[in-house]
């Protein structure tokens, strides 16, 4: 009997650290990672904040890899860590555990943080565990962006078959504040048509505006998604700006998304409207 074949699997991880020096500008602490993550850092615009760019050098995940990565932003510190591009999810193996991407995001006193995550493609029989974690200290504010696209469209694929389980944690001085979560497995396809779902939909996005003046945004991102084509929707709870949207067609929600997430950025923060430069190549 032949021995059973044991693939080879990536466990990556990356630990980013970013303080304020005492002329008020934020500077890297600290840096660990462990392939297949990398992670870069561009210039930017002056008046942008510090910008870090997230890859994995594997050309995408499929079951039994793992990636953790932790984003430390002191008190004062103004820092963006995106991904460089969409990541692709391939199908799993029979019996094989499901991708585990992990990413907790920690917040200074007054701080800025980003965490612009691009599209996780989904491969029909994909299998995503996903999770995304934030402890926000008083004063912080932290925009994140998280998104899904179910199967190949360019090429006709629709994810039929597969599991996606998604989780957001938001901690505010250790006390959680908000929790959601997804689970979809087995016959996608049809849960994700259910009228409690997605309706269908073909792709999938949340951006969260966790701060003091979360408020004050309702009411322009509402103006933005007037005329969204699909379901999105906007809400607002104890210092949380929470932004839904459900699209047929990724290329179109991911443009929402970008003027979301841009609009937030510029009049909450200040920086510029466009998202950092890998968003759009």
């Amino acid at each position: 009997m032949k021995p059973a074949l044991r693939h080879q699997r990536a466990d990556g991880a990356a630990i980013l650290s970013i303080g304020c020096d005492g002329a008020g500008s934020s500077r890297v602490l600290d840096l660990y990672q462990r392939a297949p993550c990398r992670i870069l850092f561009p210039d930017v615009e002056p008046g942008e904040p510090l910008q870090a760019v997230l890859l994995t050098t594997t050309g995408g995940l499929t079951a039994g890899d793992r990636t953790r990565i932790e984003f430390n932003v002191g008190a004062d510190a103004c820092a963006t860590l995106t991904t460089q591009a969409a990541e692709k999810l391939y199908r799993a193996l029979p019996g094989l555990a499901a991708v585990e991407c992990t990413v907790v995001l920690n917040a200074g006193a007054n701080s800025w943080s980003e965490w612009l995550g691009q599209e996780a493609i989904l491969f029909e029989g994909a299998r995503l565990q996903r999770s995304f974690a934030a402890d926000l200290a008083p004063g912080a504010r932290m925009l994140a962006v998280e998104s899904v696209v179910f199967g190949r469209q360019a090429m006709g694929e629709d994810l039929r078959s597969g599991a996606l389980h998604d989780a957001w944690r938001i901690r505010r001085g250790g006390r959680l504040v908000w929790a959601d979560a997804v689970r979809l497995e087995g016959d996608i396809a049809a849960q994700r048509c259910a009228p409690f779902a997605f309706g269908g939909a073909n792709a999938c996005a949340t951006v969260l505006y966790a701060a003091p003046d979360a408020g004050e945004l309702l009411e322009p991102v509402r103006a933005v998604l007037e005329d969204a084509v699909d379901e999105s929707g906007v809400t607002l709870m104890d210092g949380l700006l929470i932004v839904r949207l459900l699209d047929g067609d990724s290329a179109r929600l991911r443009s929402r998304l970008v003027t979301v997430a841009g609009l937030i950025r510029r009049v909450a923060g200040g920086f510029s409207f466009a998202l950092p430069r890998v968003w759009h190549c």
